[in-house]
């Protein structure tokens, strides 16, 4: 059977918050089967913890933010997303800080410190959330509209177009497709990073938000042109990350789809509406697991190696 995973031993690494700008260190450590990802606030008074769970979602603006009363964990997505990239189920991660640290704007820094640490299969049966027929959420009307929908696919695939109507995104495709079944995840998506604009840096300065933003941890654009040295690691990098966001957003449904997700100008907080329809509507999906890699879907048998 398809078996569920955690980390052989724990690590840790220090970074800085993206918006915060706050020094954080973090500690990944195993857990138990069936525990799910679950964060700790250790810095506080009394630990505060912090299932990784769609409903605990308080905040959605430039990031995914989990919420307890006043206590907050931030920008859990990158982190998120390559869990969900590595097929990890089960995991305590300690913060030092309320916010997860940026690295270097991508998911890759946390996939090298998980395949570090190594990855063990555990005496229990993975399970899946296979969707059984389309949801959808929308927002806005005409040319602001946008929207997101997971509708019944027999693997994990991903579609996504983005519209920022800026030369340097306009240059590159804004549209991206990926299929776990052909397409690598550590190849193909992990490395993509955030992404903003100089004309925005000041607004968001004033609203608290990225405030530990560099170009060591993001890719950054003037009016025309990106500013990076060493310019993008993809050429659909920008729609790339766009996906690797959703990834991460969607494991807050606290287990790995069997789905399609379909995607226009969707963000943070339209990834969240979707992933509540979807598990308000207990008549659209149903918990599987898989007795072997051969009745699996081959987007979660052919890369889900243990490192």
């Amino acid at each position: 059977m398809l078996r569920q995973r955690t980390l052989k031993s724990a690590i840790s690494t220090k970074g800085v918050g993206l918006h915060s700008g706050r020094r954080v260190e973090i500690t990944l450590r195993p857990a138990e089967p069936n525990t799910g990802i679950v964060f700790h606030r250790v810095d506080l008074p009394e630990v505060v913890d912090f299932p990784a769970q769609a409903d605990l979602v308080g905040g959605t603006r430039m990031a995914s933010v989990l919420q307890k009363g006043t206590a907050r964990v931030s920008t859990v997505e990158h982190l998120m997303s390559a869990l969900a990239g590595l097929g990890i189920d089960n995991l305590h991660i300690d913060l030092t800080a309320e916010e997860v640290p940026i690295m270097d704007g991508s998911a890759g820094t946390f996939v090298y410190l998980l395949r570090s640490a190594g990855i063990q299969e555990q005496a229990a049966a993975k399970k899946f959330l296979r969707v059984l027929k389309p949801v959808e959420v929308r927002e806005s009307e005409g040319g602001d509209e946008k929207w997101a929908r997971l509708e019944p696919y027999d693997g994990f695939a991903l579609s996504f177009a983005i519209d920022f109507h800026h030369p340097a995104i306009d240059a590159t495709a804004n549209f991206a497709e990926i299929d776990f079944a052909n397409d690598s995840y550590v190849k193909s998506i992990a490395r993509a990073r955030t992404f903003g604009f100089v004309n925005e840096f000041e607004a968001l300065l004033a609203a608290g938000l990225a405030r530990g933003g560099s170009l060591d941890n993001a890719i950054v654009m003037d009016e025309f042109r990106v500013l990076n040295t060493d310019g993008l690691r993809y050429e659909d990098e920008f729609v790339k990350h766009k996906i690797l966001d959703a990834i991460g957003d969607l494991y807050l449904i606290g287990k790995p789809l069997v789905a399609r997700y379909v995607a226009c100008k969707s963000g943070h907080g339209l990834n969240n509406q979707l992933a509540r329809a979807l598990l308000a509507d207990e008549s659209a999906w149903e918990l599987v697991s898989y007795e072997s890699a051969v009745t699996a879907p081959k987007a979660y048998t052919r890369e889900w190696k243990l490192a």
